[in-house]
């Protein structure tokens, strides 16, 4: 079984913690492992004094097997579960066992058992998630061939489409919705290669896969417009009004970094809420101006009460409780916007960040840094 370095040093600074226990002559530490036999397999993990000479598992040492009144064991038990055992040596000078020393290594064994027991726990969920970027990397290879049949049907349609069709914007709607597909798909892909390690550090989760923080557009307006066609595309679906931003600001045309580029998605996001959550006569709207990015809705106002929870990781509102969803989406986009130097804001009356939007109504702000 391969344990972890940081349980091995655990294992280590126990045994050593008996070095003025100068009855004591030996300590060994196992732990139990699959063995093909009736009986468990104990495998030696520490030892004291480390002699350097690597012992034989417990049923390989005859000389084991025999009663000795300086011997005894302690199991590292959890449960009914056997996990693994201490070996202690006595010297034969010792008569009786003394009662505080009995009682330290109790101890110094319930502890290595419950920590043994995290261990386990720990490579059961790691073989557990490579399984998964296993079987996601399966499925993202079977993606490739609908999604690239798709682009081919696509393309085959604009070309049957002359150029002055009413209808080629959605097929090139398509064909934009496509791309950006595939760059999820390629970085799921990314993803489920990259081998994880018992000792991986935790890190925030992202708002985006890391592959989508190298796209070929250089500024927030080229990232910003395709969402608003496909804004345009599902309120014309939901027969709702949609209004475009009235003017782009000049910090929208100017070169960006791979990290701002997640700003885009925060967007989306928003915009995805706006159509999921407002009611399906209420106008949707982007907003721009010098201060960041406003996506309105001239629906009901949130609960006072929700107003600030919604950006907590898995709060869902009484309106999201109708939906399916992880509550995640706003709490990940005020991270990622403080991250960047800047605000996520929820504001109740659009007309109160500028007299030109509705007066009822929610916006979420992005205020830029």
């Amino acid at each position: 079984m391969q344990l972890s370095e940081r349980f091995l040093a655990l294992v280590d600074d126990q045994l050593s913690s008996f070095e003025s226990e100068a009855a004591i002559e030996n300590l060994v530490v196992y732990v139990a492992k699959s063995s093909t036999g009736d009986s468990p397999s104990f495998e030696v993990v520490g030892q004291w004094p480390n002699s350097g000479k690597t012992l034989p598992p417990v049923e390989s040492d005859p000389e084991l097997r025999m009663p000795s009144p300086y011997r005894r064991w302690y199991p590292l038990q959890e449960g009914s579960i056997l996990l693994g055992v201490i070996r202690v040596e006595r010297s034969s000078s010792g008569k009786d066992w003394p009662k505080q020393l009995d009682q330290r290594l109790r101890a110094v064994a319930a502890a290595l058992a419950h920590s043994l027991g995290l261990e386990l726990d720990r490579k059961r969920l790691f073989e557990e998630l490579s399984q998964q970027r296993d079987q996601i990397g399966l499925m993202v290879h079977q993606l490739r061939n609908p999604l690239a049949a798709l682009r081919t049907y696509a393309q085959l349609l604009l070309r049957k489409l002359g150029p002055e069709s009413n209808h080629r914007s959605l097929v090139e709607g398509l064909l934009t919705e496509q791309d950006q597909l595939n760059r999820y798909v390629s970085a799921l892909d990314q993803l489920s290669q990259v081998k994880l390690t018992p000792q991986s550090s935790n890190q925030n989760p992202l708002l985006l896969p890391p592959i989508l923080n190298n796209p070929s557009s250089s500024n927030l307006r080229s990232l910003l417009e395709p969402l608003i066609e496909r804004a345009k595309a599902t309120a014309r679906l939901q027969g709702r009004k949609w209004f475009n931003p009235s003017s782009w600001p000049h910090w929208a045309e100017k070169p960006i970094s791979s990290e701002e580029t997640v700003i885009a998605e925060i967007v989306a996001n928003l915009l995805e809420n706006a159509f999921r959550y407002s009611p399906s006569a209420s106008s949707i709207g982007l907003f721009l101006n010098d201060d960041g990015i406003c996506v309105w809705d001239e629906g009901i106002p949130i609960k006072e009460e929700e107003r600030e929870k919604i950006f907590q990781k898995g709060f869902r509102g009484e309106k999201g409780s109708e939906f399916s969803g992880s509550g995640l989406g706003l709490a990940y986009g005020r991270q990622v916007a403080e991250e960047l130097g800047g605000k996520l804001e929820l504001i109740i009356k659009p007309a109160l960040l500028d007299s030109t939007l509705p007066k009822e109504g929610n916006a979420f702000v992005f205020i830029l840094q």
